[in-house]
């Protein structure tokens, strides 16, 4: 099934001819309203979408970097009036600063369309009942998909996340279908249920309405999606995304499971070599990077998303031609997903180094339990006699906990340990143990 057969099908030769479209209109823009962007191309000399002659030309065009969005906060890479932003999202940033992405009224009824395209490509249907059990908020994931799920007629229920029970409760009672979720907290709804049944708190069959999981936000091996398609008794399908790009919706996979789909008209990707910055050979393996061909609040030109992956163009079997991207293999950067939030050592580096009682000593220790991933903080004391206060080394933890929540929307465990405990580096500090797969 298709959303948009004719666009989704489009021959190769037409969909480049339609980027390239796209992208010079797309040069004329930002150079017309966007300083950051007026500045950039005029330094390579690329004043008008003109200077493009073929879509290859568009490796003329300078990189933007997470930096580059960091450094415009909040509002610099805005193209039009704030008058006509309908609508703002956010996500963590390096420094603790969110990443902003703004977005008109037309914005908005595109990312729809990409993210129904990419459900109907899953195989959801005006039928179904899909459960939204992502973090409602400024966090992309849910509206995203909310909306794109409901222009295709489907019934939703904005679960957001938590509260395990009642998730499970309103998938038996609702007759749920399909759940939207992180991998990891998919697989933790499927432990639970399969311990209900095992116990006889529900009968064998109280799930049997659910079909479908749109699942994303972090990655999913493809171990992973084994384990939740065991457990829950229902199809995986993966989608990719990012607010700096928009949100979810970039690409997604269809029920053949060779690659996600990229919405070409509107995405322009290009694959790259981390170190020189060159773009590489098609089939190749680099750095993924992208341009949003018809975003108009806040476009950007070539984004550098520091994912690893490879594109194929050919034709998939599902009838769709849009170049397809695998899985992400990775990160350039040393970014970890927990729970679906990114979280940088910086950011926690930069909450410690204000706090007098602890020193710039830490260590960054990622265990699962219940296959969701958690995080310890570990941090040195500059006193060990606060080790003998145990009123006092409980407010400290509380305070560092509570700071941690609030630049990273996210609960830790915060271990504090004597002075010069932690292993010292003499070349670039290993912050980070990862014992999930131990």
């Amino acid at each position: 099934m298709f959303f948009q057969k004719e666009i989704e099908t489009m021959p190769r030769a037409e969909i480049e001819k339609l980027q390239l479209e796209r992208l010079q209109r797309l040069v004329d823009y930002c150079y017309n309203n966007v300083p950051f962007y007026n500045k950039r191309l005029t330094e390579v000399g690329i004043t008008s979408g003109d200077k493009l002659k073929t879509l290859s030309d568009v490796q003329y065009i300078p990189y933007t970097t997470k930096e580059d969005i960091r450094d415009n906060y909040p509002f610099g890479l805005l193209a039009t009036p704030m008058k006509d932003i309908v609508r703002i999202h956010a996500s963590s940033g390096t420094t603790g600063k969110p990443t902003v992405g703004a977005y008109t009224k037309n914005d908005i009824e595109n990312w729809s369309d990409f993210m129904a395209r990419i459900v109907i490509a899953a195989g959801v249907t005006d039928e179904d009942i899909i459960q939204i059990a992502f973090g409602y908020g400024l966090f992309t994931g849910a509206l995203g998909l909310h909306y794109g799920l409901e222009k295709i007629g489907a019934t939703v229920i904005p679960a957001s996340s938590g509260n395990s029970e009642k998730q499970l409760m309103m998938m038996r009672d609702y007759g749920v279908t399909g759940l939207v979720a992180t991998p990891s907290y998919a697989l933790y709804l499927g432990e639970m249920v399969n311990e209900s049944i095992a116990g006889g708190e529900v009968p064998a069959d109280a799930y049997k309405s659910l079909k479908y999981g749109v699942l994303g936000s972090e990655g999913c091996t493809p171990e992973m999606r084994s384990r939740i398609e065991e457990t829950l008794g229902i199809e995986v399908s993966d989608n990719y995304g990012m607010t700096e790009l928009t949100g979810p919706g970039v690409s997604g996979e269809c029920r053949e499971r060779a690659g996600l789909h990229f919405c070409e008209d509107a995405f322009l990707p290009e694959i790259i070599n981390t170190d020189t910055g060159e773009i590489k050979a098609r089939g190749e393996v680099g750095e993924l990077v992208v341009t949003t061909l018809i975003r108009e609040g806040m476009p950007v030109l070539r984004y550098r998303t520091k994912d690893i992956t490879r594109i194929n163009y050919e034709p998939c079997k599902c009838g769709r031609t849009h170049a397809r991207m695998e899985k992400v293999m990775g990160r350039t950067d040393d970014m970890i997903i927990i729970k679906g939030v990114n979280v940088f050592p910086s950011q926690i580096e930069s909450t410690l180094v204000t706090l007098p009682q602890v020193g710039p000593h830490y260590q960054l220790v990622l265990t699962k339990k219940n296959f969701l991933d958690n995080l310890e903080v570990k941090v040195e004391l500059l006193d060990a006699s606060l080790l003998e206060s145990y009123s006092e080394l409980e407010n400290l933890q509380s305070k560092i906990r509570e700071r941690l929540r609030s630049v990273l929307s996210l609960d830790t465990k915060v271990t504090l340990v004597e002075p010069k405990t932690l292993e010292r580096f003499q070349g670039k500090a290993k912050r980070i143990l990862d014992l999930r797969n131990e």
